[in-house]
């Protein structure tokens, strides 16, 4: 009997994929559990030579890259344990977190997801869960202002992460980075939607979760190192696009009329206000880094995603 299926998409990082693999085993005890590794066609080396070293570890090689979301649904559909956990790829563990996280869900009498506390590789805190996107928080993040009201849950949707909960609380959305829930909950939503791609995935995920099965947990007593970006940052504008795709992507599912032009516009009008702030102050501020962020950010102006949830 395995007790939680770990689903870990790769592509590419295979010095990341094993440092993760080895802190798992390191640290995960007194739990039977099994690795499933999907390979989204990595091109910089033999995944097989990274996944061999670990015991109770399964390898699915695609031959391209069909995206997170898919290739999550992949490895659950194989999965033999009674929870699964999506885990990133970039991800140290330090503590025995499976098993804790298991233990707490194996008491709860209700079917949830829940995420633990992620950390930074300096060990600060990391923004790790949010409240679900409407259309002032759409406004308040495009605009910086949520940065102003950092506590403030009203115009910040991040607003708890600055609380730095100590106890498990309820929330809208925990990063993909850990995500834990049965796995009989997860395919009854059938998984993820694949037509997120690469962004916003749990975002619709935890959204339907909290309307048709249960609540999402924020869980802080155990952390994971969450070293985010170690794919996408090797590619930014690979990141910016999809960032920007997802997040339309998610207004075009789940708003409609008025709330979903206003958000648009905010995120639209947002990504031109940062194009202007940033080139001026890589200009006056001689900085490489921002001009070229704002020019990232002045191509997503010409993103737009096709409508693919029209008909649903």
């Amino acid at each position: 009997m395995i007790d939680v299926s770990i689903i870990i998409v790769n592509y590419n990082l295979l010095d990341v994929l094993d440092n993760c693999l080895k802190s798992l085993e390191n640290f995960t005890t007194g739990i039977n559990y099994e690795v499933i590794v999907i390979d989204n066609c990595t091109t910089t080396g033999k995944v097989e030579d990274v996944t061999c070293k670990y015991k109770n570890t399964v390898l699915i090689k695609n031959n391209n890259n069909i995206g997170f979301a898919a290739a999550n649904n992949q490895g659950a559909k194989i999965a033999k344990g009674k929870y699964l956990l999506i885990l990133n790829n970039d991800v140290l563990f330090i503590e025995n977190s499976v098993k804790k996280v298991l233990q707490y869900a194996e008491n709860l009498k209700e079917e949830v997801i829940i995420g633990c506390k992620l950390l930074n590789a300096d060990n600060s805190l990391q923004i790790s869960i949010s409240a679900f996107p409407n259309v002032l928080n759409s406004i308040t993040e495009n605009y910086f202002l949520y940065k102003l009201f950092p506590k403030s849950s009203v115009m910040n949707k991040y607003h708890l992460n600055y609380k730095n909960l100590t106890e498990t609380t309820e929330v809208d959305i925990v990063k993909g980075a850990f995500l834990f829930c049965s796995k009989k909950s997860y395919l009854s939503l059938n998984g993820f939607d694949e037509r997120f791609y690469f962004y916003s995935e749990e975002t619709d995920f935890c959204y339907r979760f909290k309307n048709e099965i249960g609540n999402v947990l924020y869980y802080p007593d155990t952390s994971i190192v969450h070293l985010g970006g170690a794919t996408t940052d090797r590619d930014l504008w690979f990141k910016y696009k999809n960032q920007t795709i997802g997040k339309i992507q998610i207004y075009q599912k789940h708003f409609k009329g008025f709330d979903f032009f206003i958000s648009v516009f905010s995120h639209y009008s947002g990504l031109l206000f940062r194009f202007i702030l940033y080139m001026v102050g890589g200009i006056f501020g001689l900085n490489k880094s921002l001009i070229k962020k704002s020019y990232y950010f002045f191509k997503q102006i010409f993103v737009y995603p096709k409508n693919v949830f029209n008909l649903s």
